[in-house]
């Protein structure tokens, strides 16, 4: 549905037929435009990456960020967490098919950042 403005006759603006639902690229940076999220998702790339190196990898994230993120896209099945070692805990996080499938928009963002000096 598309939406339109009208102006009442005290010359306020008011959105008509507004979609209450989010539209697909609202939907889509709400999984990986969040804070670290598209970082993460780049630095799984190549293969399982075990938490440490992650936090070393995003330098300015916390810890807990770090961990946030990982569980909300392992929530939405865009990575896989896998208990390596019991004693001491070790885990690996590594890209499903659908968190690969993000690999393309994030390359395009970053030649998009890139030829136009986005700072």
């Amino acid at each position: 549905m598309k939406s339109r403005i009208e102006t009442d006759g005290y010359g306020r603006k008011k959105v008509i037929d507004a979609c209450m639902e989010p539209c697909a690229i609202e939907r889509g940076m709400r999984i990986i435009g969040g804070k670290w999220t598209g970082s993460l998702i780049y630095h799984l790339k190549d293969g399982p990456v075990r938490f440490n190196d992650l936090n070393r990898m995003l330098g300015g994230a916390t810890k807990k960020m770090i961990d946030q993120r990982l569980k909300e896209l392992e929530a939405r099945g865009m990575v896989l967490r896998t208990v390596i070692n019991d004693r001491p805990i070790a885990v690996t996080y590594e890209l499903t098919e659908l968190g690969r499938s993000a690999l393309d928009i994030l390359e395009d963002l970053r030649l998009w950042s890139e030829k136009y000096n986005i700072r």
